[in-house]
This record gives structure tokens, sequence and C-alpha cells, in this order.
């Protein structure tokens, strides 16, 4: 299922490995490449966000050609001005260490959750509602965020389909189940697992992350729960009705071997940041470890395995599809590969062109300044892409993890907070956002345009990510 975007890089890569293994090269400099270079990268992430909402039935068809034009876009240039071994280098650095693992893990996640199926009788009180955006939330660092919305959107969208009032129950749903609830594993969400990548230990932010998270998430609960009380209280019609749309007579949960499954996917992931046997399989210049090879074959073996396994019939009633998977497939092998030349920029510091932002998230001594970081890497997160905006700050606080789980540590808290929180601050901000979106649609809820969204969370989630900031990030 590799994108034809990735396929056409790999063929490139396979021309240029005698040329990769012949030479020396220094890595790229990124104090020698001009802000043109960044291009591409911009073009990527502002057609995901704007050609949705103004040229939707042309990005629906066209999207892997945008994303294979924007990929295009740099390679070309790049290979015609920069040594052979460095394009090679480069792009082989991007794909097989950060593309092909990032997606091989969101496709076992989205593969196995989307295999489980919740069914029954649910009544859509303030008290079931908060209970299953508490369980979706801690449930999202587990399985992700894409796997714990899948798993849980349409019950609770069953569960409300009678209220009059119900838009609130998907805002908030994806506040905390599709974004804050990802923060304590890498498994949560895409950016953390891109650290996780570079070196960042597993349990590193379940134990820097449940501070901030645990504010966040009880005063979010909080505040729905009292505005789905108000809404409740006023439903006279819908209060004490049993679901007018019940599955079976009790609720139950079919495919359970997709939690076997999960648990694999889980183990694989912690095992191969623990197991160091010290052998690696060199490929196309590039020191593929052992460990990594085998946790993505487990992986890819799980997502099988629940193909096989899962009771005939099932995703068709979870009326799952594999449309997401492969649009997310498609954009990231473009949004991998036109960040080379950001990362290298951003590597450079002060020499390079991105100096200006720097500078703003710098002191004049060079100490980096948390809550800048904190709400720069949010708000780039809530217009552009959380995965690609964590792995920019990232670079551009050092890049080396061993340094940010360190001395740097409340700066890569920040990061991190601010790339998984405010991912929710539009409907661009994160993929399973505009995938609960639209399957709240299919189900009749008339959900708020991209500013009537954006309504809801500048008034409900920046008060809280301002307090954030004051208790956590101020220095």
């Amino acid at each position: 299922m590799w994108p034809k975007p990735l396929a056409t890089l790999l063929a490139f890569l396979a021309m240029q490995n005698s040329a990769l293994a012949a030479e020396g090269h220094a890595p790229l400099d990124g104090g020698a490449l001009g802000p043109i270079w960044a291009l591409p990268f911009v073009g990527i992430l502002l057609s995901i966000a704007l050609a949705p909402l103004l040229a939707p039935k042309f990005w629906h068809h066209h999207f892997g050609k945008v994303a294979a034009f924007w990929a295009l876009a740099f390679i070309l240039p790049f290979a015609a001005t920069h040594a052979s071994g460095i394009v090679a280098s480069e792009l082989t650095h991007a794909i097989l260490l950060d593309y092909v693992p990032f997606v091989i893990l969101l496709t076992a996640l989205f593969t196995v959750s989307g295999g489980i199926l919740v069914t029954g009788n649910l009544h859509g009180s303030p008290r079931l509602n908060t209970s299953l955006l508490a369980v979706g939330t801690l449930l999202a660092s587990v399985i992700g965020t894409t796997g714990a919305s899948m798993v849980l959107i349409r019950p609770l969208l069953r569960a409300n389909d009678g209220r009059r009032h119900n838009v609130h129950v998907v805002i908030f749903f994806i506040f905390l189940v599709s974004n804050i609830g990802g923060s304590l594993t890498p498994l949560g969400d895409p950016p953390l697992f891109l650290g996780y990548l570079r070196g960042v230990s597993f349990f590193w932010t379940a134990s820097h992350m449940l501070a901030e998270m645990g504010v966040a998430v009880v005063i979010l609960l909080a505040l729905f729960w009292l505005l789905d009380s108000y809404f409740y209280k006023g439903d006279k019609d819908f209060q004490g009705l049993i679901d007018p749309t019940p599955d079976t007579k009790k609720i139950s949960i079919n495919g359970t071997v997709n939690f076997i499954l999960l648990l694999i996917v889980v183990c694989a992931v912690l095992v191969s940041g623990s197991w160091k046997p010290g052998i690696s399989l060199p490929i196309y210049g590039l020191q593929l470890e052992l460990q990594n090879i085998v946790r993505d074959l487990i992986l890819i073996a799980a997502a099988v395995a629940s193909l096989v396994l899962t009771p005939a019939g099932l995703r068709e009633k979870n009326h799952f599809e594999w449309g997401p998977m492969l649009e997310v497939g498609k954009l990231f092998a473009a949004i991998f590969v036109t960040i080379i030349p950001v990362i290298a920029m951003l590597k450079a510091a002060e020499n390079g062109s991105f100096a200006p932002l720097v500078a703003l998230v710098t002191t004049p001594e060079g100490a980096p300044i948390d809550a800048m970081y904190f709400w720069m890497t949010g708000i780039l997160s809530s217009f552009l892409d959380n995965a690609p905006t964590y792995l920019v700050f990232f670079n551009l606080a050092g890049g080396d993890p061993a340094e940010l789980m360190g001395p740097l540590a409340r700066t890569l808290v920040a990061i991190s907070c601010g790339a998984v929180f405010m991912g929710a601050n539009s409907y661009i901000g994160n993929a399973p956002n505009f995938m609960v979106k639209a399957i709240a649609e299919s189900a009749g809820v008339k959900m708020p345009s991209f500013f009537g969204y954006m309504a809801w969370s500048v008034g409900i989630l920046v008060p809280v990510f301002i307090l954030v900031t004051l208790v956590f990030f101020r220095t």
C-alpha cells in the first residue's frame, strides 16, 4: 500500500545507491541554503490547509498528484544543484528512517482499531458522555489518537443521536480524544512518535507531560460536564429515554482479538526502544538497526492478522475504509521529503535562514524561552500539521535527544505539549480531527464550519493553554 510518490523516490534512491557508496560527502550544510528551499515544504502544508476548503472536489481526486508535485519541486532542483551522494543520503534518511516507520505504525493502529466495534443501548447523559470522553482520552495514549477516535466516535454519536444539542459532544471529543489524550506515549500522537524515532525514550513523555496533560484534561472534562448538563436539562424529550437506535440490547464489544493485537503493537514499539542487540543492516548507505526492522515487521504482521482474524462483516458495520490512511500516506511522503532543507536550515541556527525564528524562541544569551516554544509550536500545529511542526522545533532546539531529555527537558515538554495540545485548535491541526468531523456529519450532526470550529477552540482551549503556560512554562 505504498503511495506512488514513495515508489518514485525509492526507484530514484536505487539508482543513486552506487553514487552514495562511491563518494564521501559532508552532511547537508543548512547555513548555505537560502529560504527559497523552504517553499516546497510551505507549499505542501498550505495545500493541505487550504485546498480542502477552497477546492474540495479537486483535492479529493488529486491530492496525491499535489503531493507528488511539491515533492518533485524539491527533489529535481536539489538533485541538479547538489552532489548525488548528498541527494541520496538525505532522501534515504528521510524515507527509510522517518517516513516508513511512521506510516507503518499509523497503518497498524488504524487497521487493528478498525476491527473493534462497540455496540449497545447507550443513552447520552452527561455522566455517560463524560465517562466516554475520559476513557477515550486515556485510551488515546495506548492505541493512538487515530485509533481511539475511530473506536469511540460512532458509539458516542449513537448515544447522542436523539439529542437536540450534540455538536458540543463531538467538539470536546476532538479536543480530548483526538488530540490532548495522546500526550503520554509515542503511540499516542504522531509528533511524539517522531520524537521517539529521534531518540526520545518511550516513557519520557509519560513522566514529564503527565502534569500538563492532567491540568488540561481535568479542566476540559469539567467544562464539558457543565455544558452538557445545561443542554441535557433543556432537552426534556430526550431525558429518561433509552437509546432510540440501539444496536444490541446490551453493551457489547466485538472483534476482541484486536485488543491482543493492540497489545502486541504496544510491546513491539516498547521493546524496540529498549532492546539494543548492536546489529544493523546496511541499505542505501544507512544502517538500519535490527530492533527497528523487527518492530516494523511485527507491526505489519499485526495489521495483517487483524484483517484475517476479525469476523467477517465487522469492518463494514464499523464503516471502515482505507481512504483516510491512503491520504495520510501520500501527503506525508511529500512532507517528509520537503522538510529536509527546513531541518537543515534550522540546525544551522543563527547561521541559517531561520535566524529570526531562532531569535524569537531564545534569549540574547541563547537560552530557550519555553513559553515561546510552546506557543510557536502550537500555533503552527494548529494550521499546518503537528507532526512536521514538532520536528521543526525539535531541531530548532538542537535536535540532540540526550540534551533535550536532560538540561533542556522543559523545552522538549513545551514543544511536545504545543504540538499535541494545539493540534486541536482547528480541523486541520491533526489527522483525526477531519476524520471525526466527516463521520459526525455523515451521522447527521451539523458540525460548525472551519472558522465556526475555531470559535469554539479559541473560546475554550486558548484560555486553558494560557493557564498551562502560566503554571508550567513561565520563566
